[in-house]
């Protein structure tokens, strides 16, 4: 049987296509397969060897050969040569599907060596690491070494799983809200929850000098009696969160009854119906929309005394009726010295009067921040028009406290517009309500020279802070609730949280409006730099005070059981020598009880020694007597031993 040419072709040497010609073969397609089968049949022929090796359209894998005997570029070239006549045997579109299949077959097999050799390079890295380390640390017992391939998979699988852990702990817990991924957590104490807060050193640099009298705060504060807390409650400080604080997160025997929906609560002292709080959320705006000083010492007494059941909220006619009372009563001894009126005095003048005891407390806040978050308010629409300002029995005139807008409120204004307006209450607003005005005649600016009177005002303010018996801080929230605990013996369910952004930090103010804005509360910056002196110092004094009485409580545990022990001990002694002797008729034992307990009294007097550390280095004379006490403490012991 003759062979088509082609066919003739194929078996022969490779012919090389001329310039020109078609890419396409004039074969017929039928006889492709038999001119294969014949190419193949020959013996060592080129063709046998393509044969023999993948399927037709696939290339050969990774690092493999044609030929295993031979080189690897000898086998390339012939087989480029023997496999370039069958290949244009094809149709063209069979010939592209081949070509993407091999280019894909190739790529393939060639990630999947990579992928093999880099787990197997990985693997047998983390061998020799693990193997080195163990090797140190187990010497002969480390056999990492001589790991199988199983030992490398599962080595190489733990690894797999660990990265896969970290990866799913990551989404789990992102950032530092994890307290596993604070590595601090394992390696330093736990920190001091009262740290602080504002990122500021944590090192106090006192600027004022305050007796111990001041920096003391300790209320003996009487919920069954006739105590009263009165809440002062100054504008955009804070005050609101605070004021939730006292009535609902606060451990008491009869806790106050909130009900939904309604702000105020009923704060009752167990087994009465009185209240022991005086503010916003628990007897509501008794003597008017946020009552200052000079309204509150007025007013309070005069509302407790005639309110006493739980109805503490009278009507504005009512309120001026007392109001004008008490400036009678005042203006009754006139007196120009503003320690007159302080805190102390009004707080003495309040209890003979009423027979109740009444604590103020308030909270301040950085002026500029306050500023900024009273601009924001107003410009939402908010107005203080209920607010009475009455002082000396009378609300200001409308020529002595003018208002800066025309309209029902002054909702949109422009923060430029906002600090134009020469009457402005925000101006000093924190001085304004913690001073006396009736010393420089209330909203009557003709009375006294401005500077005369913003000396007077600030004196004021700075006496009655000083003698309130709890003031707080916005910017240490933690800070002021544990004064606040420690003052009232009162402790809060959950603590204080402490916000950092609020509306007034998102306000973005360059430096000359912020220096305007200072100047314009140049009175209330100077009352809180001396505030925050106090309340920082307070503090500090407080911490002090609760480390040396922990210090010495656990001295005196110490004692106590050094004592019982001593005393166990050598009567446990004593009756094992002479069991069936009465103790009376035992002198050894009578002798060793009276060993004992002069002994426990010398401890005593040693341990009460110790705790005037600080009072001996500041008396040496004591040192000599100390001394004496410490040779009788081993004077005691020696009997003791010689007495065994």
């Amino acid at each position: 049987m003759a062979l088509p040419a082609c066919a003739a072709r194929a078996l022969g040497p490779p012919l090389q296509p001329e310039r020109g010609a078609p890419a396409r073969t004039t074969c017929p397609r039928r006889h492709s397969r038999v001119e294969a089968e014949l190419a193949a049949s020959r013996p060592g022929s080129v063709a046998a060897s393509v044969r023999a090796g993948p399927p037709r359209g696939v290339s050969r894998g990774f690092n493999s050969q044609l030929f295993p005997d031979e080189p690897l570029k000898a086998s390339s070239s012939l087989a480029g040569a023997a496999r370039t006549p069958l290949f244009a045997l094809l149709p063209r579109g069979r010939r592209r599907r081949m070509h993407d299949l091999r280019r894909r077959w190739d790529l393939g097999s060639l990630c999947r060596a990579l992928l093999t050799r880099g787990l197997a390079a990985l693997g047998h890295s983390l061998k020799h690491v693990l193997g080195a380390i163990f090797s140190k640390i187990f010497g002969p017992l480390a056999s990492v070494g001589n790991m199988d391939e199983k030992s490398n998979k599962l080595l190489l699988a733990l690894v797999m799983l660990f990265l896969f852990a970290v990866i799913v702990l990551q989404y789990v817990c992102p950032g530092t809200e994890c307290q596993l991924l604070r590595l601090q957590a394992f390696s330093s104490p736990m920190p001091d929850p009262y740290r602080s807060e504002d990122e500021s050193s944590a090192r106090f640099v006192p600027r004022y000098n305050f007796s111990r009298g001041d920096l003391l705060r300790k209320v003996d504060f009487d919920i069954k009696g006739d105590d009263l807390i009165v809440f002062l409650h100054i504008q955009k400080t804070g005050g609101t969160t605070f004021g939730r604080h006292l009535v609902r997160n606060i451990q008491l025997e009869q806790p106050c009854e909130c009900r939904v929906g309604q702000k105020k609560c009923t704060c009752h002292r167990p087994g009465k119906r009185e209240t022991w709080l005086f503010s916003r959320f628990s007897t509501g705006w008794s003597c008017g929309l946020h009552a200052d000083w000079t309204e509150l010492t007025s007013c309070v007494p005069a509302v407790v005394d005639g309110k006493r059941d739980a109805r503490l909220r009278p009507s504005r006619w009512r309120i001026f009726q007392i109001l004008d009372a008490a400036s009678k009563d005042r203006r009754g001894s006139p007196n120009t010295n503003p320690g007159a009126n302080s805190p102390s005095s009004t707080k003495a003048r309040n209890a003979s009067k009423s027979g109740k005891n009444f604590h103020y407390i308030t909270i301040l806040r950085d002026p500029v921040s306050r500023y900024l978050s009273e601009w924001r308010h107003v410009q939402r629409g908010a107005t203080w028009k209920a607010s009475l300002h009455v002082c000396d029995g009378r609300p200001p005139t409308s020529e002595e406290l003018p208002s800066c807008y025309t309209g029902d409120d002054w909702s949109g204004c422009p923060l430029k517009e906002f600090m134009d307006c020469p009457y402005n209450l925000a101006n000093n607003r924190q001085v304004r309500m913690l001073s006396d005005l009736t010393l420089v005649g209330c909203y009557n600016l003709s009375v006294m020279p401005e500077k005369q009177r913003n000396k007077v005002l600030l004196e004021s303010a700075k006496s009655n802070l000083k003698h309130m018996a709890f003031f707080g801080l916005t910017e240490f929230q933690r800070k002021t609730q544990y004064l606040f605990e420690k003052t009232f013996n009162m402790n809060f369910i959950s603590p204080f949280t402490q916000y950092n952004t609020t509306r007034a930090s998102s306000v973005e103010i360059n430096e000359e409006i912020q220096k305007r804005i200072e100047g314009l509360n140049f009175l209330d910056m100077e009352l809180y730099s001396y505030a925050k002196d106090l309340f920082l110092q307070r503090y500090q004094f407080m911490r002090q005070k609760e480390h040396q009485e922990a210090r010495q409580k656990r001295q005196e545990q110490r004692k106590f059981l050094k004592g019982r022990f001593l005393q166990t001990h050598f009567q446990s002694q004593g009756q094992s020598q002479n069991p069936s002797q009465n103790p009376s008729q035992n002198p050894n034992l009578n002798a060793n009880q009276n060993v004992t307990q002069n002994l426990i009294q010398n401890l005593t007097q040693n341990s009460s020694q110790k705790e005037n550390h600080e009072s001996r280095k500041q008396n040496p004379g004591q040192e000599q007597s100390d001394g004496s006490a410490s040779n009788g403490t081993n004077d005691y012991i020696g009997s003791v031993e010689k007495w065994r």
